[in-house]
């Protein structure tokens, strides 16, 4: 379990994928100071995944084919940034939301504006989705938790405030990249409820 707040960016030193295996080295200082045991579960841009070995500042994942093809990862490249957070620890301290690192889907941006000190994204979601992003609620965008500014006809926002800007990939990207969406957890089991509610009447 995550909370979706960014706690290092990492890059990508490493990129071995084929049609029956992936595999990612990601170097992070930052992460590498926590001694994250083999095992341990790393958010990387959103999507949890198991490191499988430690070199210096460098981490190694294995990623299924299948998730390369429904993620972002299958865009990166040699020296591509991505957002890490390890797991939460029960004792810890959730300042974002519940974020699982199971990526639903990933959206388009169709703008991108400067407002400020604040840069404001819009995204394309597909039509499925929409139901689950409510204005003022919470998204994982790229494993970082934000507020949706506004949701209508497949379509939302957000805001990201100057720390997000700085510590995040996010201000990086520009029109038509391709980011990864886990969906509020609470809202994705209640529109099920409910959905399956009016299936009984």
């Amino acid at each position: 379990m995550f909370t979706g707040i960014i706690q290092a960016t990492g890059k990508i030193t490493r990129l071995e994928i084929t049609e029956k295996h992936a595999k990612l080295g990601i170097s992070a200082a930052e992460i590498a100071k926590q001694n994250l045991p083999l095992g341990a579960s790393v958010a990387v841009n959103g999507i949890c995944l198991t490191v499988t070995s430690w070199q210096n500042n460098e981490f190694t994942v294995d990623v299924m084919p299948e998730t390369m093809k429904r993620t972002n990862l299958g865009k990166l490249t040699n020296g591509s940034l991505v957002n890490l957070e390890p797991s939460l620890s029960l004792s810890g301290k959730l300042d974002g939301h519940l974020v699982a690192g199971h990526v639903d889907t990933t959206a388009e941006i169709i703008s991108r504006s400067e407002n400020e000190n604040a840069i404001e994204l819009r995204f394309k979601v597909p039509h499925k989705y929409d139901p689950y992003l409510v204005e003022k609620g919470s998204v994982a965008i790229d494993g970082i938790s934000l507020t949706v500014t506004m949701a209508q006809n497949d379509e939302f926002g957000v805001s990201l405030i100057p720390y997000t800007i700085a510590n995040t990939t996010l201000a990086h990207y520009h029109v038509h990249d391709q980011v990864n969406l886990e969906m509020d957890m609470i809202g994705r089991y209640a529109v099920k409820q409910i959905q399956a509610w009016k299936k009984e009447f």
